[in-house]
């Protein structure tokens, strides 16, 4: 069952973007009280496997498996299956593999022994800007435009929620409802730099604008005390 109000916890995703198991196996037992799910992403996943994500389950932690699948129907398919029988609590495909993959996606988990799996969908890159959208991809439409599409097209294929930026989640809630799970990450605290995410908001900004769960990860990874500025980023989101 989707849970639709988490305590502040459970909304912050930490990014274990590291390479070995022994340092995400440090960060988890270090912050697990602190932070509701791990994202384990293409780095750790390729440089470790699915031993991370039956770590965290062990800990009683979440993870988000962020691999973004985007590929025929028939392989997003079988990925979708697998994912959500390695126990993982959300994982993500991109919504420009069309409906039909999509749907494979939703396919994938319904066959799987997990059927409560969450699947989003990529929207648009936080580190794609409107310019590159239009100029190097050739999207003519507005951003926000394309981004709010994207969105409805998720939710009509069956998908719980999307990944998108912090600047489109109020035209999302709009366009797909507010039972609509909405995961952001360009999310960074007025302390921390932006890095080379290009559409950002503060943890604040993006819980108030209408985020189920925000990612950060170079804010704590890269901070001298983990834990506190876990705890300051809980304590600025209320």
């Amino acid at each position: 069952m989707i849970n639709k109000n988490p305590k502040n916890k459970d909304k912050l995703v930490l990014a274990l973007d590291v390479d070995s198991f022994e340092e995400a196996k440090k960060i988890v037992d270090e912050l697990h009280d602190l932070v509701g799910v791990f994202k384990v992403g293409k780095q750790l996943f390729t440089s470790v496997g699915p031993k991370i994500v039956e770590y965290i389950n062990s800990k009683k932690a979440k993870v988000f498996l962020d691999l973004k699948y985007h590929d025929i129907p028939n392989t997003v398919q079988g990925a979708s299956k697998a994912a959500a029988e390695l126990g993982v609590f959300m994982f993500n495909v991109h919504c420009v593999g069309g409906s039909e993959m999509i749907k494979a996606a939703v396919a994938g988990i319904k066959s799987s022994k997990n059927k409560d799996t969450i699947v989003l969908g990529v929207t648009v890159l936080t580190s794609i800007s409107a310019e590159m959208l239009n100029e190097e991809m050739h999207i003519t439409d507005i951003l926000e435009d394309y981004v709010a599409h994207l969105a409805l097209l998720a939710k009509k294929s069956g998908l719980q929620g999307v990944v998108a930026s912090p600047k489109e989640i109020k035209l999302i809630r709009e366009v797909c409802g507010k039972d609509f799970i909405i995961l952001t990450p360009g999310v960074r605290p007025e302390w921390a730099a932006t890095g080379d995410q290009k559409r950002v908001m503060t943890p604040k900004e993006a819980i108030d604008a209408g985020a189920d769960y925000i990612v950060i990860g170079r804010p704590i990874l890269a901070a001298k005390n983990r834990k506190e500025a876990a705890k300051k980023i809980l304590e600025e989101i209320g």
